[in-house]
């Protein structure tokens, strides 16, 4: 019938098209159609209360635009052309999330006018002035990636550092003020971020602080490692160029303070001062590093070798909860099945084995005892040896704490609830876990004997080393194990900064990776002087530092969901509120703190591992070799790589990765020492042994983003 209107025949709806194929934006879908019985246009703006799905590529609609036109329109106001400048306003990511958040009629139109305003005044701009302010924009995003280095860029002395400053500088009071002043608040978001970067930092702060105890015999303790993270937090806080890096001191830093205590023993050195002499050389290294703009090289580190090296510290979280609980069920569990062999006495006397029943085994030895001449007496076990008990609720605590917080880190996901209380138990799910486990071991438990990490007060805490007791050929060896911890803060401090600001993180206030790295051998060089542990950058605690400040949008393709992160609040408020806390929190040792058990320690071990393989595409393609085919999601890579390619770059990465574990993870000390250099070794492998293996097209397509 003539001017019926045909809903759905003709649509707009945005995309994005990347290197890596074409990705459809389903959160909205303008439908344009004209009919003769209108007189003008007429546009309708709805905003659905939950995402609808409308078809293929139309499975998360929130928002519909429909243009109702005449047929005969000037050719730039035709129901089309409408289209378009809606479907334009709609593109912008940041709007949409806006506009989800309104709350009436009248703010939804204040919204609309606005973007409008924006792309009239930018549309009637010039050109040059547009690429001009494009280019000096003060949220210019400059990684390393982006550019390409030549010699000279080595040479030029502290051009790196004065980019860093000129890129971040003017934005350094906004890092203090978005979220707190204007519309788009976010107090709410601060506040849940602080408490789980606090306890992200306090409890493996706690958990290395007493490794370097029990390492150095009370020589650096837990008090002094708070000390250290809280200062260093502070400073790197205020003062970095890229403030969502969170510094925290760690697993192969905890090794080199091991080797520097044995080395100290054998050759009879102080270890304080030559603890801090190898810092210093570190850090003195590691600033000439940031004068000659080294960290340029860090583009030659392609996605690939950096989900390697992430893998890897992920692994490392997971042995040390699995290595400390192993240490406990040794000291428990096979403790006391040592003393049932080893003290029972009919066993001695009859020579029965360990496999007679121990009832039997109980009724003998009374039976045998009560014919025994008076005074006789028996020995009760050591404490430790009676706590099977203790070694079974300690796994169940570390498991415990590892299902809770992973659960309502993905709570986030399920339909229960309002949207914003599944984003609050999702952001608090460490702290969450980690009270409630404490509380049931605390008090559910008084019975059974928990093990706590130790805690010795230090009365010389800010005590500085006296530098002129080594000898020269003592300062000569500092110089080397410097040169070699250098290396690893390099790798550790740029790698992590690099997948902080990867570009689906949507990051716009700049990088600052030159600076950073100066501000941490600063930071290092009084930690140094003071017998502080070293920190520098912590994967993963980074990435889910921004994640946990990101807002996203999820996407839904072939049936699999995705979350696309619309924008983070870049803020300092965060670390600084955390590294206070850490800071206030030595006025609670030893109690509550110690109230804290070690498994609740592995468990958060455990969470940090599980949490930061999400988006690792190296996990993810492992995973594949486990699904059916037909059940593979529909990634870039895999529509762009034949499978058998994808396998054989999967298994390549596996034995990088296993070379890695091989010097990371050996038992003798010095091998692990030098494990930095393996990661720089990752290098020519990448680039001229995996292309003799497989095509470079696709070596790109898997290295390339998302």
């Amino acid at each position: 019938m003539e001017g019926t209107v045909h809903l759905l025949s003709d649509t707009i709806q945005g995309v994005t098209a990347t290197v890596t194929g074409v990705q459809y934006q389903q959160s909205w879908l303008c439908i344009i159609c004209t009919s003769k019985c209108l007189q003008k246009r007429h546009v309708c703006i709805s905003r659905l209360d939950r995402p609808q799905n409308w078809g293929e590529n139309s499975c998360e609609v929130r928002f519909v635009i429909l243009v109702l036109a005449p047929p005969k329109m000037k050719s730039t106001k035709t129901a089309t052309e409408v289209g378009r400048t809606f479907a334009t306003m709609f593109l912008d990511i940041a709007f949409r999330q806006k506009l989800l958040r309104t709350h009436t009629e009248e703010q939804f139109k204040e919204a609309l006018l606005h973007q409008s305003h924006l792309l009239s005044s930018e549309s009637k701009a010039p050109t040059s002035k547009r690429k001009k302010y494009s280019k000096n924009s003060i949220y210019s995003q400059i990684t390393p990636k982006s550019q390409s280095l030549q010699p000279r860029d080595f040479l030029a002395v502290g051009k790196g550092i004065r980019e860093d400053f000129a890129r971040r500088f003017p934005v350094y009071t906004l890092d203090f003020t978005d979220g707190i002043i204007g519309k788009n608040k976010a107090v709410g978001k601060y506040i849940t971020t602080t408490l789980f970067l606090y306890f992200a930092c306090l409890l493996p702060t706690i958990a290395f602080g007493s490794l370097n105890d029990e390492n150095t015999a009370g020589a650096i303790g837990v008090q002094k490692t708070m000390a250290g993270q809280s200062i260093g937090g502070l400073l790197y806080a205020l003062f970095s160029g890229q403030p969502l890096v969170v510094l925290l001191t760690t697993a192969p830093l905890a090794l080199y303070i091991h080797v520097i205590r044995g080395i100290c023993d054998d050759y009879q050195l102080d270890f304080d001062t030559f603890y801090a002499w190898t810092g210093l050389w570190n850090s003195f290294f590691l600033a000439v590093y940031a004068l000659f703009n080294l960290s340029l090289i860090m583009s030659l580190f392609k996605r690939s070798t950096e989900e390697i090296i992430a893998l890897f510290i992920s692994m490392t979280f997971v042995l040390d909860a699995v290595k400390g609980t192993v240490k406990i069920f040794q000291k428990y569990y096979y403790g006391h099945g040592k003393h049932d062999a080893d003290h029972s006495f009919a066993g001695k006397l009859l020579g029965l084995g360990p496999s007679l029943n121990t009832s039997f085994h109980a009724a003998l030895n009374s039976s045998l005892l009560a014919n025994l001449p008076e005074p006789i007496s028996v020995s009760s076990p050591p404490a430790e040896h009676l706590g099977r008990d203790t070694a079974v609720l300690s796994l169940l605590i570390m498991l415990g704490t590892l299902w809770l917080g992973y659960t309502l880190y993905q709570f986030k996901k399920s339909p229960y609830l309002h949207p914003c209380m599944r984003e609050i138990l999702s952001d608090c799910a460490l702290p969450i876990s980690v009270l409630t486990f404490s509380l049931i071991c605390s008090y559910g438990f008084q019975e059974i004997k928990m093990s706590k990490f130790p805690y010795s007060p230090s009365q010389s805490l800010f005590k500085i080393a006296k530098m002129d007791s080594l000898s020269l050929a003592a300062v000569g060896s500092a110089m080397g194990l410097g040169f070699l911890l250098s290396m690893l803060f390099f790798i550790e401090q740029n790698l992590v900064a690099a997948l902080a600001n990867a570009p689906e993180n949507r990051l716009v206030k700049g990088t600052a990776y030159h600076w950073d790295l100066l501000l941490v051998a600063i930071i290092n060089t009084g930690l140094s002087l003071f017998g502080m542990p070293w920190i520098h950058a912590a994967y993963p605690h980074s990435p889910l530092h921004v994640r946990a400040l990101a807002l996203v949008e999820e996407r839904v393709e072939y049936g699999h969901i995705y979350e696309t992160i619309v924008h983070v609040k870049e803020t300092r408020l965060t670390t600084l509120g955390a590294s206070i806390l850490v800071g206030i929190s030595l006025l609670l040792l030893p109690v509550p703190l110690q109230w804290i058990p070690k498994p609740v320690l592995y468990g958060l071990f455990l969470y940090i591992a599980f949490t930061s393989i999400d988006a690792n595409q190296l996990f993810e393609r492992l995973a594949l070799l486990l699904k059916d085919q037909a059940s593979y999601p529909p990634t870039h890579y895999i529509r762009r790589v034949p499978q058998r390619k994808i396998h054989y770059f999967t298994g390549l990465q596996v034995l990088q990765l296993l070379l890695l574990c091989a010097f990371g993870m050996c038992p003798l000390p010095y091998m692990k020492m030098i494990f930095p250099l393996i990661m720089i070794a990752m290098i020519p492998i990448r680039y001229k042994l995996l292309p003799r293996i497989i095509e470079a097209k696709y070596l790109d397509a898997m290295d390339d983003e998302h």
